[in-house]
């Protein structure tokens, strides 16, 4: 199929690269604007970067909606394909081609709704999640569903392996869907139940910060989530703490308090229960094992952190 993609992020990678293994017309790579970065360079989204390796035209616009119209109708696309674009599309874009304007996002919808639904859904502590190949409409991921995908969520899957693993999964999702209408094959969307929708931001930095009266459960699942961006930390006295590898441990104490720090491991304590920190890092210092990090941070039994 004569193809226009916009995506931006390297979820969209994967659903990129497929549609140029199986052999579809990829017209051109709608992407972010490329964002500054220090000393005055310059930052390629991973979208464009796979364009341009595989010289793909790349359109870049600051409101597609308004400024993207005369030349994505130009092109003549069958269909376009949206993944993590990261803008909302206007109705002059979605008339634009024959097929409409499909989307690949990575949860079950109508279930986490926005830009992160991957790092939320594990910091709800789902047990499973999915693709949802949908089609765009007018508004935030409220679109008609048209084909959906499940997949487990594992105990040690953190944001950063489940968005491989989600990637992958839309990857196939999209080559199935376009084999079904290419074969004429018989699809009929199925409108959101409006009734289940939950909808979640954009994470925020403030969203790593730990807050030690929750469950032990509850903390793992943050942890997860929050990595590898913006990451989980804690407050120590006037300093910002970094935590990795959470588990769950047995121990009971207050709320933020240190119940072990030896050389086995930091255990802290939580609302419910307590966790044990597999690694810590200090501001301004490098990323330690709990072992490392005791033997020259003073950490002692009975500190409270937060």
């Amino acid at each position: 199929m004569r193809v226009v993609f916009m995506g931006t992020p390297n979820f969209a990678l994967y659903s990129l690269d497929a549609l140029c293994r199986e052999g579809h017309d990829v017209l051109a790579v709608v992407t972010q604007p490329d964002r500054p970065a220090n000393r005055g360079t310059v930052v390629f989204s991973p979208v464009k970067k796979y364009a341009l390796e595989h010289n793909i035209p790349v359109l870049q616009y600051a409101k597609v909606s308004k400024e993207g119209v005369d030349e994505l109708t130009a092109l003549g696309a069958d269909i376009f394909i949206t993944a993590a674009y990261g803008q909302i599309l206007s109705r002059a874009i979605l008339d634009i081609p024959p097929r409409g304007v499909i989307n690949v996002h990575a949860s079950l919808l109508p279930k986490y709704r926005g830009s992160s639904p991957i790092q939320w859904a594990i910091i709800k502590g789902e047990k499973q999640t999915g693709i949802t190949i949908m089609q765009t409409a007018e508004g935030l991921d409220c679109g008609d569903i048209l084909l959906q995908k499940t997949i487990d969520i594992a105990q040690d899957d953190t944001a950063a392996t489940l968005f491989d693993k989600l990637g992958k999964l839309g990857a196939a999702a999209l080559i199935e869907y376009l084999g079904q209408i290419q074969s004429g094959g018989e699809i009929t969307p199925r409108p959101q139940d409006e009734s289940q929708a939950s909808y979640y931001p954009m994470l925020k930095k403030s969203d790593g910060l730990i807050d030690w009266s929750e469950s032990a459960e509850s903390i793992c699942n943050k942890v997860r989530g929050v990595t590898p961006w913006p990451g989980a930390y804690t407050r120590r006295g006037e300093s910002t703490l970094k935590l990795f590898g959470v588990t769950p441990s047995g121990e009971v104490g207050q709320c933020g308090e240190v119940l072990r720090a030896d050389k086995n491991g930091v255990v802290i304590g939580c609302g419910d229960g307590s966790v044990s920190v597999g690694e810590l890092q200090a501001e301004g210092k490098r990323r330690m094992t709990a072992a490392e990090f005791i033997n020259g941070s003073r950490l002692k039994v009975g500190e409270v952190l937060g």
